[in-house]
C-alpha cells in the first residue's frame, strides 16, 4: 500500500480509501478479519494514531465492525450498525 505523507488528501484518509478499495475488491470479503494495526504499521510505515483513525472512517461506514478481544472484521451483508 502507497501512502504519500506529503500528498494533499491526509494520510489517514489515502489508507481509508486503499482499505475500502481492498474491501471493494474481494481481497477481504465479509467476514474476514482484516490485519490488525500493528501490522498495518508495518505495511505502511504510518502511526497507530493515523491507522486508528483510517480504520474508525471504515466503522463509521459500516464497512468494518470490531469484535472485541479477536479484531477488526470486514461486515457481512446486513450485519453493520445502525448508522448514527
Amino acid at each position: 500500500m502507497k501512502i504519500d505523507p506529503d500528498g494533499l488528501r491526509a494520510p489517514y484518509l489515502q489508507l481509508a480509501d486503499a482499505l475500502r478499495a481492498r474491501i471493494e475488491a474481494g481481497e477481504f470479503p465479509p467476514g474476514t478479519r482484516i490485519p490488525s494495526q500493528t501490522q498495518l504499521e508495518e505495511e505502511t510505515g504510518l502511526s497507530r494514531n493515523t491507522i486508528k483513525k483510517a480504520l474508525d472512517v471504515l466503522k463509521r461506514e459500516g464497512l468494518l465492525v470490531t469484535a472485541p478481544g479477536r479484531g477488526l472484521f470486514v461486515v457481512e451483508h446486513g450485519d453493520a450498525p445502525p448508522t448514527r
